[in-house]
This record gives structure tokens, C-alpha cells and sequence, in this order.
């Protein structure tokens, strides 16, 4: 099978959730592997520009007219988007490190994770 096949087949199957989950946990692996690297302000720019991406379509999205996600969710994803573009800026000058930007995006993929969401369905159906 073609990788143009694949994706076609993946993008059919996968909740828009799982394919955060998948976006994020590859973003910040990438992240994890520059830092490990030894990876230290311009050098970051391709990973630190995915990640700026990222946060900018769930940003856009939370912003979008018929996005159903309460509104404090939406407002709290606007704002962390917000904060990482101005990091963002400070880690590439030298200001500061990339952990920080790790930190939060592997909080929000464990947030996104299966394992969360069966969890919280479970908590839903027993308070129910």
C-alpha cells in the first residue's frame, strides 16, 4: 500500500482526537530528541515552528464558530496557545529552555491520551 493509501485509510478511521494525540505526541518527541541532542536556540526552529503550528490551528479551532467545547476549555487552549508563541520567541533567543514548552505539551497529550478518555467515561458512567 501506498503511504498516500495509508494516510487516505488512516484519516478515515481516526477521531479527530486520536489524530491530536498523534500530532502532539510526535511534535514533542521531536522536541525531546533536539533537546537531547543538544539542540539550543536557532537550531530549534523547524521543531519550535511545528509546535507554534500546532497550537495555532487548536487555537484557531477553539476560535471557530460552532466549536461545541465549553467555553473555559476553549478560552484556556486560546491562552496556552497564546503563551507558546511568546516562549517560543524567548527559547529561540537563548532566554530560555525548551523543557518548559515539552512540559505543556506532554500535560495536553496525556489529557488527549485513550487511556484518559476511557477513564473519564468510566467517572461519567458511574456518576450517572
Amino acid at each position: 500500500m501506498s503511504l498516500n493509501a495509508y494516510q487516505r485509510a488512516r484519516s478515515i478511521v481516526e477521531s479527530p482526537r486520536a489524530t491530536e494525540f498523534r500530532l502532539m505526541s510526535q511534535i514533542t518527541g521531536d522536541m525531546m530528541q533536539a533537546r537531547d541532542s543538544g539542540l539550543r536556540g536557532a537550531a530549534l526552529v523547524p521543531v519550535l515552528h511545528r509546535n507554534r503550528e500546532i497550537w495555532s490551528v487548536f487555537s484557531s479551532a477553539c476560535g471557530a464558530v460552532g466549536n461545541e467545547l465549553p467555553d473555559q476549555l476553549r478560552a484556556s487552549i486560546i491562552s496556552i496557545a497564546l503563551w507558546v508563541d511568546r516562549f517560543t520567541s524567548d527559547v529561540i533567543a537563548g532566554r530560555d529552555s525548551i523543557d518548559e514548552l515539552i512540559e505543556v505539551n506532554r500535560s495536553i497529550t496525556e489529557g488527549l491520551s485513550p487511556g484518559m478518555q476511557q477513564s473519564r467515561m468510566a467517572r461519567q458512567a458511574e456518576a450517572a
